[in-house]
């Protein structure tokens, strides 16, 4: 038996020629582990505490565009008020994003709030080293492809002393895990926008603490919402990650004076 091998350039003319479906909507349920650790608290009370939280986001697309939003509100959970007042609430980070992508040029538009401020944050899309494995799934009966890479980079990490709550940036290298189908070669999912020859309908980073399952695709879509966001104050990534950590202080800040916390979880 012959094994072929395709490279992602050879498999993006072959997807030019051959491609079908175009638009339409696809349903992913995003599980994120969580690892929470807060001095003094007891232990039933740490028991307490939830170790996943799950949300819902759909992605539709169509016209060489593609725009992610969330389906289902992600109020704050309140989860316990320990001994001396203190209350713990839990954040999704990105739970009210909505990040816009043109993938014919390669722009990428996400708005989001942080702080009671509105962002739009104007990027573009990277292009780092994918490699296909050869393994292949089948996802909502469509046949998926495997690709890998490993991402290099920081992300934040939340710990609350003596009701003090304290946010830094760490070290973080990533094993990433997709699959996408060449059945639909449109660039677009929940993330890694058009960076891979389909769509995405399954995502794993780093061994399962945060993984994307599609769970419904329809070839129908909402073309009027596939825009660009233009509410808020228009800031590069570097500018808002500079007001976003300025804001983070000064809610540490406040957070420590009242004995409270609010700690924000994201991938």
């Amino acid at each position: 038996m012959k094994k072929t091998i395709c490279t992602l350039p050879a498999l993006l003319v072959l997807l030019s020629v051959y491609g079908q479906q175009k638009q339409g909507k696809v349903v992913y349920e995003r599980t994120t582990q969580m690892e929470i650790h807060i001095q003094g608290l007891a232990d039933d009370m740490a028991q307490s505490l939830p170790r996943s939280h799950k949300d819902k986001l759909e992605v539709l697309f169509a016209n060489d565009q593609s725009l992610r939003r969330t389906v289902e509100d992600n109020t704050p959970e309140e989860l316990a008020e320990p001994e001396g007042g203190m209350q713990i609430h839990m954040v999704m980070a990105g739970a009210g994003d909505v990040t816009y992508t043109n993938l014919a040029t390669g722009q990428i538009v996400e708005g989001t709030e942080f702080g009671a401020k509105n962002y739009i944050i104007a990027d573009s899309v990277r292009h780092p080293n994918w490699k296909l494995t050869g393994a292949t799934t089948t996802i909502l009966n469509y046949p998926c492809q495997q690709a890998v890479m490993q991402r290099i980079g920081k992300r934040s990490s939340a710990t609350m002393e003596n009701g003090k709550l304290e946010t830094k940036e760490v070290a973080d290298t990533a094993n990433i895990v997709v699959w996408f189908t060449p059945s639909i070669p449109v660039s677009a999912g929940p993330e890694y926008q058009g960076q891979l020859p389909g769509l995405i309908l399954g995502i794993d980073i780093n061994n399962g603490r945060t993984v994307y399952t599609a769970t419904a695709l329809s070839d129908q879509t909402d073309l009027t919402a596939i825009k660009a966001p233009s509410k808020g104050k228009k800031v590069t990534r570097a500018e808002f990650e500079k007001e976003r950590d300025k804001l983070m202080g000064g809610m540490q800040r406040s957070h420590s004076a009242r004995a409270a916390g609010t700690i924000r979880i994201g991938q």
